[in-house]
């Protein structure tokens, strides 16, 4: 894992953002695949299915806290030596998964399998951007990021239907042999970058304190919470209001995995010709289209539609890694890493403000009002952001 002599990737960074992206494949499909086993799982354990909502939250829990504990205590690892061991812890947790025989393990071993999921995505997207020139950084990530969005629309299904025809287990054995094969690539593609002499714990947890990292991640935690609040309950809203048969459940997962993909490209490109006009533009582009599902879900093509408008908020993806590379000084890792944990507090945020919602009595489609709302707040942290930011550079001007 030390230096090497020059790989193919030095040459060619699309064959080591390939790498990066494969294993960006693997943790979306094991984070989005239990999803689709619960009940399984949850007979094999012998649990409610609604149990098997402790091993989903379990895992966020594991990504919101390895996140800044792997930034600062690897803080002087070499970054492809890293990813190769966080691919590694990675791979465990999901064979472990597979061999538990027991409900409090496999939740246990859910925590340990999301523990590198934000520092891999994180060291991934700035080793992608080291890579390329410096207006074509959010693009690198985005194709770093293709890999998450495909597992939405190949990955989990593939994995569901693995699962279900042969066995729960099966789905979280593959993935732990997609996080082993990407070790191997990432040590043959990634080219070794030294490590910084300066860096250290100290200046890595520096990053959680600075205005700006700190917005900027406030904006990925509240704005990006309204598509997991539209998301979470697509299913049962189409079918309650639209009248959607069980046997399109499935395409639903496509169609937002497409929009996705759309999403992500699309993001990327904007935020490479004008990162700070491209993050309002985005927020508002949410807004609208997670308010319209709210008027869309009555009706099935019309909703499907909005389903895929909703997976293109993840063009806000590249734009927030791209903004805390900019503002994050000394503390590239740890705020990189720490983007990842603030999508999962989203997630968190936007499912259960939509289940208030939803329980006070509100129709299903009253998740797209949630979403509209949560994007406007991101909004207004990153206009309040923009307003303090001018002020300070007004008061070094008159300094």
């Amino acid at each position: 894992m030390g230096s090497a002599t020059p790989s193919a990737a030095a040459r060619n960074p699309r064959l080591a953002e390939l790498a990066l992206a494969l294993g960006g494949f693997g943790i979306g499909t094991s984070e989005f695949v239990i999803m689709g086993l619960m009940n399984r799982v949850a007979a094999d354990l012998q649990v409610a299915t609604a149990d098997v909502g402790y091993a989903i939250s379990s895992y966020a829990l594991g990504v919101v806290v390895g996140a800044p504990l792997i930034a600062a205590l690897a803080a002087r690892v070499p970054r492809r030596a890293l990813l190769i061991v966080l691919m590694l812890v990675f791979a465990v947790g999901n064979l472990a998964s597979a061999l538990a025989t027991a409900f409090w393990p496999f939740v246990g071993l859910r925590f340990l399998a999301g523990l590198p999921h934000g520092a891999y995505f994180g060291v991934a997207a700035l080793v992608a951007a080291a890579a390329v020139p410096i207006d074509q950084r959010a693009r690198a990530v985005s194709r770093v990021m293709l890999g998450l969005t495909s597992a939405i629309v190949v990955g989990a299904p593939l994995a569901t239907w693995a699962g279900q025809g042969f066995g729960w287990p099966v789905a979280f054995a593959g993935v732990g042999g997609i996080a082993l094969a990407t070790a191997v690539l990432i040590r043959l593609w990634v080219p070794p970058q030294a490590p910084n002499p300066q860096a250290s714990p100290r200046r890595e947890l520096s990053g959680l304190v600075k205005r700006r990292v700190l917005a900027t991640l406030g904006v990925a935690s509240i704005g990006f919470g309204g598509m997991f609040a539209v998301f979470s309950y697509v299913v049962p809203t189409l079918s309650a209001q639209a009248g959607m048969a069980e046997s399109v459940g499935p395409w639903v997962l496509a169609i937002f995995g497409i929009g996705t993909i759309l999403g992500n490209l699309v993001g990327a490109r904007a935020a490479d010709k004008h990162l700070m006009r491209a993050i309002p533009c985005i927020l508002g582009w949410c807004l609208l289209v997670q308010g319209g599902f709210f008027f869309a879900a009555n009706h099935l093509v019309s909703g499907l539609l909005f389903v895929g408008l909703v997976g293109t908020s993840m063009a806000l993806g590249p734009a927030l890694q791209t903004r805390l590379m900019d503002v994050a000084g000394d503390a590239q890792t740890m705020a990189a890493s720490m983007n990842h944990a603030a999508f999962n507090c989203a997630n968190a945020l936007g499912a259960w403000l939509a289940a208030v919602v939803i329980k006070a009595g509100a129709e299903w489609s009253a998740s797209g009002l949630v979403g509209a709302g949560l994007a406007l707040g991101g909004l207004l942290v990153f206009a309040a952001d923009r307003r303090l930011e001018r002020r300070a550079r007004l008061r070094a001007a008159a300094a």
